[in-house]
């Protein structure tokens, strides 16, 4: 990938690894809003919309969750293949440019288990 012997190309890849992260949490985040809006709305709603627009809140809901789960595993991947491309000199010493994979992993697994939670609960 570089040949420049330059740390700033790592960081430039943790920087773009950390906006995937931001972008997951906020995919997450904008399906769980829709799926527990579609709560509310089944609440307030008249008696012939109810079902069906819980339904489709909770499938598009789900749908973001998973979405986001799958973005924070698959920057992962693509960080290790941008990692393997540098050289030694590149990585300061005593840097874990790990710690922004380990973060996303978290975060795709904890949306993994949220998509789970909701899932019981709906049913």
């Amino acid at each position: 990938m570089s040949d420049l012997n330059d740390p700033r190309v790592l960081f430039a890849a943790e920087r773009t690894l950390l906006a995937w992260n931001r972008t997951s949490i906020s995919l997450m985040a904008f399906g769980f809003l829709i799926e527990r809006f579609g709560l509310f709305l089944q609440i307030m709603g008249r008696e012939e919309f109810k079902v069906f627009q819980r339904h489709i809140s909770f499938i598009v809901g789900i749908a973001f969750i998973l979405l986001a789960s799958y973005v924070a595993l698959a920057s992962i991947l693509q960080h290790r293949r941008v990692l393997r491309t540098l050289k030694p000199v590149e990585i300061p010493t005593g840097y874990n440019p790990r710690l922004g994979m380990v973060t996303n992993g978290i975060v795709g697994v904890l949306g993994i288990f949220l998509s789970i939670y909701l899932f019981r609960g709906f049913l």
